[in-house]
């Protein structure tokens, strides 16, 4: 049975390794010799896949032009899935490339069906969270998907004409017209950065959740069919892996309770994350014989993914549960500390951001 990926769904993704077959997605070590200085996301298969990311690593070394675009959906509140991205994205900073980021006011409104006003407050806050996570405001683009120029607006006009509804639904599946119009108009975030009007970079990497992957390949389909009119350029792309939320779920804005988001008070983090969904065995007794299972663990996740960067370190704490060393209130409350620790430097970092108005300063923002 084929795997069906929902770009706007929350169920986490359970083999990975599929998606590589499956879809072409090629496994992420075969371009690790082109990259200066690796994230732990690489070593650790956070990042797994990718198309052409290796053109896009050569094009960056021959110190050609390059770009690396994403989007969020500002239909909630930031939280550890969305800082994954944020800190993505400082890394391509660091290294040299253009980053792009695109508000999806305008999809949040046709497919989350939200208030106007509150996506627009909500987009603003998306941006103060990635300056304060760590990129630089005077080098990255932000903009609103509803506060674009018209060359923007007729790529995804052009786009309908050489795309078919039967193409969309093997894509997609069941689509309404408000997911057709959202796809089309990522595939001009993608693509728009091609246009001369917008820098001319030909060389566009998109880091996404393995859930976006559709969005790519209809891109990637369309780039292909406007060669030769537009003179559009394939995107690259990477896949990481989505964090689950503390149910063992995909982490969701629109799942609010099994969440940690990025502006939440201690309190509110401590009640959610006592209750996260672990590896461990039924009694203590049993964990210590046949150790807990940190692959089914979202709390290991958690420290995979934000808390530990030393790989030695992680390795610790994965030994400690699988030799039963570490039960899992003990691992889990030092989970908690880190977390703790780490929240709170944001939150200050936010409130500064927010108090120097810089957003406001550089993002024409919609008007609601």
């Amino acid at each position: 049975m084929s795997t069906r990926l929902d770009p706007w769904g929350h169920f986490a993704i359970e083999d990975y390794e599929k998606l590589l077959v499956e879809f072409g997605i090629r496994p992420i070590n075969e371009v690790y010799g082109l990259i200066s200085r690796l994230h732990p996301y690489f070593t650790r298969k956070v990042v797994f896949g990718h198309r052409d990311f290796d053109k896009w690593l050569e094009d960056l070394r021959a110190g050609h032009k390059v770009a690396v675009l994403t989007g969020f959906m500002p239909s909630g509140r930031p939280h550890l899935g969305t800082a994954m991205v944020y800190e993505e994205l400082k890394f391509f900073q660091e290294l040299g490339a253009h980053v792009k980021i695109a508000i999806a006011d305008a999809e949040a409104y046709v497919v989350r069906r939200e208030d106007r006003r509150t996506t627009i407050l909500n987009g603003v806050d998306f941006i103060a969270h990635a300056i304060a996570w760590g990129l630089d405001p005077e080098k990255t683009e932000f903009y609103f998907q509803t506060a674009m120029k018209e060359e923007y607006y007729r790529l995804i006009q052009m786009f309908s004409k050489k795309i078919t509804m039967a193409e969309m639904e093997a894509i997609y599946g069941e689509l309404s017209p408000g997911k057709i119009i959202a796809s089309l108009t990522q595939a001009a975030d993608i693509l728009h950065l091609q246009l001369d009007s917008y820098g001319g970079f030909k060389n566009i990497l998109v880091p996404v959740g393995a859930d976006q992957d559709p969005h790519l390949r209809l891109t990637r389909d369309i780039a292909d069919r406007f060669e030769g009119e537009l003179g559009l350029k394939r995107p690259a792309s990477i896949y990481h892996k989505l964090i689950r939320g503390l149910d063992g779920n995909k982490m969701s804005k629109s799942r609010p309770e099994f969440a940690i988001h990025l502006d939440e008070d201690e309190e509110t983090v401590r009640k959610k994350f006592v209750n996260a969904l672990t590896g461990g065995r039924a009694t203590a007794e049993e964990q210590r014989r046949l150790g807990g299972e940190p692959w089914k663990c979202t709390v290991y996740e958690v420290y995979l993914y934000h808390l530990i960067r030393e790989d030695e370190k992680l390795k610790e704490v994965y030994d400690d549960c699988v030799s039963g060393r570490v039960l899992c209130g003990e691992c889990k409350r030092k989970a908690l500390n880190l977390l703790l620790e780490r929240l709170k430097n944001h939150r200050e970092k936010y409130r500064e951001v927010k108090e120097s108005n810089i957003v406001e300063k550089i993002v024409n923002i919609p008007s609601f």
